[in-house]
């Protein structure tokens, strides 16, 4: 297989970075909530631009054509009726649609991050921004995803606010590190040891013990596609130099 052209590598690395950033972690809840309202929409889709811009080094032209794009694709989720817009299938094309303009835009101009201010570093920040980009996916976005597909489910489990989120956060994040060194195999030690601390759980109360074993086995497998998939990605990068 013939190695990818480094300048792609380096301008999707900074694009996917930009956008997980801006999804996933400069978005807040409010926004999310309001994003129907034009103004937030906009707000949106202005930090998904800054941030583009800044992660190519001041490319804000490429930068502003995936901002764009991210508009359209951000609109056609928000106006959808509740039913098609809150699910795991909408979020997944969702994701989909923004990982295949950064693609198109990579490779259709592909030495945009080497003409900006980093040029000279991008050698050495790609594989780091790819790094975090997966992380992020992984242990923030898995959350998202997780959410979408247990909402459906009217169980309410007694324990400290907020204390579940923080687990699949911590366990997506310990995958995301096992798969990361090399050492997959301790993931079974996690699963046991999950397994373990919900016993009593799932021996009073089957519903929300499956409830539980979806949530899991939901998290689990999101970590593991998204960790290797960055893996995959650091792979195709280092290729290219």
């Amino acid at each position: 297989m013939p190695a990818l052209d480094p300048a792609i590598a380096q301008s999707f690395a900074a694009l996917l970075l930009a956008h997980v950033l801006a999804d996933f972690v400069l978005q807040t809840k409010w926004m999310v909530d309001h994003k129907r309202t034009p103004l937030v929409l906009l707000l949106h889709v202005t930090l998904v631009f800054g941030l583009s811009t800044a992660a190519l080094g001041g490319i804000w032209q490429v930068a502003l054509l995936v901002a764009a794009a991210h508009m359209v694709i951000d609109a056609i989720k928000t106006y959808a009726p509740p039913a098609q817009r809150d699910t795991l299938t909408a979020f997944l094309l969702d994701q989909a649609a923004h990982l295949l303009t950064l693609a198109v835009a990579a490779f259709w101009w592909p030495g945009a991050a080497a003409q900006g201010i980093w040029a000279a570093h991008l050698p050495l920040l790609t594989a780091p921004a790819l790094f975090i980009a997966g992380l992020i996916t992984t242990v923030t976005a898995g959350g998202y995803a997780v959410g979408l597909l247990t909402a459906r489910f009217d169980i309410q489990l007694n324990g400290l606010p907020d204390a579940g989120r923080l687990i699949g956060q911590l366990e997506r994040a310990l995958i995301f590190l096992f798969v990361y060194i090399g050492e997959p195999t301790a993931i079974g030690f996690l699963i046991a040891a999950k397994s373990v601390l919900r016993f009593d759980t799932a021996k009073e109360d089957q519903h929300a013990s499956e409830y539980v074993i979806v949530g899991t086995l939901a998290s689990f497998a999101w970590a593991l596609a998204a960790s290797y998939g960055t893996l995959s990605l650091l792979e195709i990068a280092s290729r290219s130099h």
